[in-house]
């Protein structure tokens, strides 16, 4: 079981049992094991194959037995293309394996071959996440079947929705996924096809609430570690990060409003928070995306008392970074403000991050205090400590 993080600010009492129910909750998925809450849902195609168990003495280290470099490896969510097994074992089986494994692209090779689940019985495994959130987001539709759209999923009892997201949980589990980009909890409001659009379970912040916890309890009882986002909250932002910058309505409307389904679900359960690239004016620095801004997570880890693991939108595609920030900066800047991952979902040489991260630690531009809390939050998020 992993160490906790000391708590900051108000709270802190609270923090120690949330990341060790984080733990366990990865954990089980890693060893196979059946969430605590797991039920059929009665639905077509479901399979309640089991993955063999890891073996007894596959125990992983704590942060404080690992390199700088390996430290710093583990703060780093890389993608892989899903037809790519040979890059995801370049990856894990390495004196710096990484901390997680993001499956990308339309291939879905790697889930048929059972690659992700021989994860499992790495000494210290990866997180092993996908996009899953239904509609036009999701990974393994051709392998599990259809996920219905957040905005469809919103207007069903909160009982079905997690029944939905139970099931859908047992098949990530199942293909060897442990840790889900999902729900969505930003407010909705746009065209179904815009950024966010249907991929918001409401326009209103107690129908959000409502479908995005259940969501969340639904793959809680898979044992998949869910993750809200895009903190501080999308939905509302004119631009699309992906394409350029976003910016929010002030902070005083955000924080009453975008904010709101943070505050009321990050105390429900384990869960991890993604936070976006987005501007956010009377928070963010001017121009300085929310991803890369202390502030952003300072608000998160104090005023909303989390302290769980906190990763980072794409830092490698989306324009919203790469017009203003090369990757290693990019990546150094999240780690110095507070994320606990990096995710870089496009091609990126893995050495060349790690020289460059390694120097910004000796330079004092990224504190090692910092890198080692990262990397503790990532271990005990996987059992390890």
């Amino acid at each position: 079981m992993g160490a906790a993080v000391a708590g900051r600010g108000r709270g802190g009492d609270r923090r120690a049992p949330r990341v060790a129910a984080c733990a366990a909750l990865v954990l089980a998925t890693l060893l196979g094991c059946r969430g605590a809450g797991d039920t059929k849902t009665g639905q077509p195609g479901s399979s309640d194959t089991e993955a063999p168990a890891a073996g007894p003495d596959q125990a992983c280290p704590d942060a404080g037995h690992l390199s700088l470099r390996q430290r710093l490896a583990q703060t780093l969510f890389v993608g892989v293309d899903g037809s790519s097994a040979a890059r995801i074992a370049e990856l894990v089986d390495r004196r710096e394996p990484v901390g997680g494994i993001f499956l990308a692209g339309t291939s879905t090779t790697v889930f048929r071959d059972g690659t992700p689940r021989r994860l499992r019985g790495q000494p210290f495994p990866p997180l092993v996440s996908v996009d899953d959130e239904g509609g036009r987001v999701q990974r393994i539709d051709a392998v599990a079947g259809d996920l219905p759209s957040a905005k469809r999923l919103g207007r069903e009892t909160a009982e079905r929705v997690r029944a939905v997201a139970a099931h859908r949980g047992r098949e990530l589990a199942r293909l060897g996924v442990t840790m889900a980009f999902a729900p969505v909890v930003d407010i909705g409001g746009q065209r179904d096809g815009d950024v966010i659009g249907d991929r918001a379970f409401s326009t209103h912040v107690a129908g959000v609430v409502r479908a995005a916890g259940a969501y969340a309890a639904g793959l809680r009882d898979a044992g998949i570690l869910p993750t809200l986002k895009h903190f501080p909250g999308h939905g509302r932002a004119t631009g699309d990060s992906h394409r350029g910058r976003a910016v929010t309505p002030p902070w005083s409307s955000v924080r009453g409003v975008d904010v709101a389904p943070y505050r009321a679900l990050l105390d429900d359960g384990p869960v991890a928070v993604m936070v976006g690239h987005l501007v956010v004016p009377g928070l963010s620095a001017p121009g300085l995306p929310t991803s890369l801004d202390r502030a952003v997570y300072d608000y998160l880890r104090d005023d909303l008392d989390f302290d769980g693991l906190v990763v980072t939108d794409d830092l490698s595609r989306m324009r919203a970074i790469t017009s203003g920030w090369s990757q290693a900066l990019a990546v150094r800047r999240a780690l110095a403000a507070g994320a606990d991952m990096a995710l870089l979902a496009g091609p990126m040489p893995l050495d060349r991050l790690l020289d460059d991260l390694t120097v910004d630690v000796v330079s004092g531009r990224l504190p090692r205090a910092r890198v080692a809390e990262a990397a503790t939050r990532v271990l005990a998020a996987k059992g390890c400590g």
